[in-house]
């Protein structure tokens, strides 16, 4: 049949009905993961979404895409599939792994969201597990030597520490203070959103095992340190250079964890009394210099605002991954923000509450939602981060619940 006789398929809006993740672990002998295994996490996640949202029957779930960024061990196994039948959904609903290193969760989330607009798929889900005490980051990788002995990038890219450390080389008013003030107002707001119950609505309870056989519950995420002060993160380490700025804690940890959401055409979602938490406008993912990879968000950003027809003025709400502060401070600088501009990561971020690489894009999202929902004059809001190898990923999202008050 000729492409002019196909009959017209219809764009169909995409709505986030709802995102859930695990509590997130500090990685290592002593997180409270440690004996947990990463597709087990993911499971988790995976029952809680189904649980929270009776009205869709599993059978109408179309895919099911998790992200890893180390596809191996109890991370492997096209862990979108083998996740899904562990968890209990039908054998008919199908899934399969993505990588995106960082970015992971978010391509997942862009990659179903492009199968709904089009109406190849009604609903899936789409989220992301990283296990960093099980499988560090770049176990296992075997990076081509043309990379270097053809200059292809700089060393200093495959180190996320020294793309941090460059940054601050690139962006001199990006100083070490800042980065610390700003590291202090994540653990600050955290702390605050904690006491407030904001975060915990999105908190899968998990059962954990000590080595000794004992069992726990991990109710709350692990990584934040309440009280953090300027003070003790001037005495930290530089461990990416002598006198340098990046430290642990100006910047997110090594953590475990697992999320996930659940999307679904806008049709659907109303046939089923599904709450609409987001809608999504455009997306766009940028490449930049592999060894100034914290850059990455602006041209992103940038890429995605052009396409929804906006302005970064329209923006209302930004959930920005904190990989590092000085990224996040890049990404302000550029487009005119203070750092400390309220309607930027207002529950905290990263540097507090963890960075579990290809799960951190859904964390975001339920962080950008939880806005959305308390805050209905704002209309329009993004999620944004930087990925390894020089990238940047961001989505735009439209607030359902808006009123027509705001901007």
């Amino acid at each position: 049949m000729p492409a002019s006789a196909r009959p017209a398929r219809p764009v169909q809006d995409v709505v986030l009905v709802d995102a859930v993740r695990t509590p997130f672990g500090r990685a290592g002998d002593k997180g409270m993961y440690a004996h947990t295994r990463a597709d087990d996490l993911a499971v988790n996640v995976l029952r809680e979404l189904m649980r929270r949202n009776e009205a869709l029957a599993p059978a109408r779930i179309d895919d099911v895409a998790i992200a890893a960024t180390t596809q191996i061990g109890d991370q492997g196994l096209t862990i979108g599939r083998s996740a899904g039948i562990l968890a209990g959904l039908p054998r008919s609903v199908p899934g399969f792994s993505i990588d995106r290193m960082c970015a992971g969760a978010m391509t997942a989330v862009t990659t179903m969201a492009s199968a709904i607009g089009i109406g190849a798929y009604d609903a899936a889900i789409a989220g992301g597990v990283e296990h960093m005490g099980r499988h560090p980051m770049g176990e296992g990788v075997d990076p081509n030597p043309r990379f270097i002995s053809e200059r292809l990038v700089d060393p200093d890219a495959l180190q996320m520490g020294k793309t941090a450390e460059n940054l601050h080389d690139r962006f001199p008013l990006l100083t070490k203070a800042r980065a610390d003030e700003y590291a202090v107002a994540s653990q600050e707001k955290t702390a605050k959103a904690y006491a407030d119950g904001r975060i915990q609505p999105d908190l899968v309870t998990v059962a954990t095992r000590t080595a000794e056989g004992a069992w726990g519950l991990a109710t709350a995420d692990e990584p934040p340190r309440p009280g953090t002060t300027l003070d003790a993160l001037a005495a930290l380490k530089t461990p990416f250079r002598p006198h340098g700025r990046v430290t642990a804690g100006n910047a997110a940890g090594l953590n475990d964890g697992a999320t996930g959401a659940l999307l679904t055409s806008e049709g659907i979602a109303d046939e089923l009394g599904l709450t609409k938490k987001l809608r999504l406008v455009s997306f766009a993912f940028a490449g930049v210099e592999p060894e100034v990879m914290g850059v990455g968000p602006v041209p992103s950003t940038e890429k995605a605002l052009r396409l929804a027809g906006l302005t970064i003025n329209d923006i209302e709400r930004f959930e920005v991954n904190e990989a590092f502060a000085v990224q996040v401070l890049a990404f302000l600088d550029h487009f005119g923000l203070a750092d400390d501009d309220p309607r930027v990561n207002p529950m905290g971020g990263a540097i507090a509450v963890g960075h579990p690489l290809a799960s951190s894009g859904v964390r975001l999202m339920a962080y950008l939602a939880s806005e959305f929902a308390d805050h209905p004059e704002v209309r329009y809001g993004l999620t944004t981060m930087c990925i390894g190898l020089g990238m940047g990923g961001t989505v735009i999202w439209e607030n359902p619940n808006y009123d027509g008050t705001g901007n």
